[in-house]
């Protein structure tokens, strides 16, 4: 008889297998009529007790193969959702990210426009400061130098009538 096979149905289609064969290799009585055959009995209730004596033993390998294969399938699904969730957090992590990186830049953006604003601002008060400075300073100088001038006119003027003998 065949050996044990690691496949669930093997044993037993070895055994019907076998029951084909000694009905295939049975001969007709009187030679007339292949219709009847004539077999041992006893070969072939062994080979069909074989074959219900295994079918517990296959039926177990189908349902620890499909229990291993609903193990495989859960055990898939569970790392597969897994995945998902890592996935769809680490896109919320960096939708968050880009947010804040899209928040910072907006505020980099304000702040240097204030800068510049502010900038410009300062630079044409102080521009505004020195012309008013200088426009000060222009007028004290004329001032100033009307001043001199007048000075020294009075001076020339003194001088001339020191000489003329006038003091």
């Amino acid at each position: 008889m065949p050996g044990e096979s690691n496949l669930p149905g093997e044993r037993i289609e070895s055994l019907v297998n076998e029951l084909e064969g000694i009905i295939d290799e049975a001969k007709p009585p009187f030679g007339k009529n292949a219709q009847f055959k004539v077999i041992e009995t006893d070969v072939f209730y062994n080979i069909l007790d074989e074959i219900r004596m295994s079918y517990p033993e296959e039926w177990q390998k189908s349902r620890r193969i499909l229990k291993e294969r609903d193990e495989l399938l859960a055990s898939a699904t569970a790392q597969a959702d897994s995945i998902i969730a890592d996935a769809q957090q680490q896109a919320l992590t960096i939708a968050s990210e880009q947010e804040i990186v899209r928040l910072a830049q907006s505020q980099a953006d304000d702040i240097r426009d204030r800068a510049q604003q502010y900038e410009r601002e300062t630079r044409y008060a102080a521009e505004d400061y020195a012309e008013q400075v200088f426009t000060h300073l222009e007028e004290n100088l004329k001032s100033l130098t009307g001043t001199v001038s007048r000075c020294r006119q009075q001076l020339n003027e003194g001088a001339n009538q020191q000489q003329n003998g006038q003091w």
